[in-house]
């Protein structure tokens, strides 16, 4: 059965980014590695940022990957992180943190609540050992959109390491990542670029990813020696997912096609808003406030005593094209639907319908 994914990523590619990976390339070969040294180029531009000061590498396997590629080679044995967290990949950092034997301590929030930005300063101005400080922007647990601006000039106020777990946002939404003084941002090839699983990207201060070198926990994930070795020849340090790199690539082309950052997230905002219409019509509200909401994927609130399961409703809405996300909220009972990836008006508009006809046959 064939339907479209409307999920937070991996998501609904388009048939020309998939005819990339019918193609059987070579690690070793020049063109492959131009190939790969062309996608960090790209992705630079994408942060506007000045490739004298940042620089890009890439990372086999998901974005938790990329995540603990970067706390468990930049936070040093001496050094303390800091973990806002208002969802569960912003907790998963702490399972990163124990894992990997980081210092760490967690300010966490409600799920639909952003930081209190004076709770912050209270906590960098009361605990000095802090040297870096994490944060989700686009939470997708919730659908919660973050303020790493707001966050990131107090986190630079008191002179710490910026660390923007950007999974579900780069590429969708623009983040001016120089302006914001990011010192290093992780994001995923199956997210906004609308590419396919298989590894994610980090792009970091030179002068941070060189304070790298020796620290990592991890031989693989070391993040200091897989640059250093990209950074010679375009060369992976060990197998790279080479069909993901050459629709990553094309992937990248496309976004540019449609108009950049700013046209594609145009794109996803409509779809989001439209959707947020048309379910508070057939009566499911959403957990985030709309001031909060991203435009990557909502959480809903199922309305009390339905008679129906979720199981049921998603079960007649992939028979009909379309699969949705279950709820990942503690205690509250709810579901998500993502609009990103090659979806479009048109099929937000029939998602609605077919809810809706869902909903006339239980009730």
């Amino acid at each position: 059965m064939k339907y479209k994914l409307l999920t937070p990523g991996p998501l609904t590619t388009t048939d020309s980014v998939k005819e990339q990976m019918l193609f059987d390339h070579c690690t070793w070969d020049e063109d492959y590695k131009k190939i790969t040294r062309d996608i960090t180029d790209k992705l630079l531009d994408l942060a506007h940022v000045n490739k004298e000061k940042y620089v890009c590498t890439l990372m086999q396997g998901s974005g938790t990957f990329g995540v603990e590629s970067v706390l468990s080679s930049s936070i040093g044995k001496d050094e303390k992180l800091l973990i806002l967290a208002n969802g569960a990949y912003g907790e998963r950092m702490t399972d990163i943190a124990k894992h990997n034997k980081i210092n760490y301590v967690m300010y966490t929030q409600d799920y639909n609540k952003r930081h209190d930005l004076n709770k912050i300063k209270d906590i960098l101005e009361n605990d000095k050992d802090i040297t870096h400080v994490s944060i989700v922007h686009s939470e997708t647990t919730s659908g919660i959109l973050n303020d790493i601006e707001e966050v990131g000039k107090i986190i630079k106020n008191y002179n710490k390491i910026f660390i923007v777990d950007a999974m579900s946002s780069f590429g969708g939404i623009d983040i001016p990542v120089e302006k914001y003084d990011i010192d290093f941002i992780i994001s995923s090839a199956n997210k906004c670029i609308q590419g396919v699983p298989g590894f994610s990207f980090i792009i970091a201060k030179k002068e941070e990813i060189l304070k790298c070198k020796n620290k990592a926990r991890s031989l693989s994930l070391d993040l200091y020696a897989q640059w250093e070795t990209m950074n010679k020849d375009g060369k992976w340090r060990f197998t790279s997912p080479t069909h993901t790199v050459l629709a990553f690539n094309k992937a990248l082309d496309e976004l540019i096609e449609e108009g950049g950052i700013e046209k594609r997230y145009e794109r996803y905002f409509n779809n989001n808003r439209l959707l947020i219409n048309k379910m508070e019509k057939l009566g499911f509200k959403t957990y985030v406030d709309l001031k909060y909401q991203s435009p990557i994927i909502t959480s809903f609130i199922y309305p009390e005593n339905v008679g129906y399961t979720f199981k049921e409703m998603y079960s007649y809405i992939k028979q009909r094209g379309y699969a949705i996300y279950p709820g990942k909220i503690e205690n509250i009972n709810s579901f998500r639907i993502g609009n990103i990836g090659e979806i479009y008006e048109e099929d937000i508009i029939k998602l609605c319908d077919i809810i809706d006809e869902f909903l006339k046959g239980v009730n």
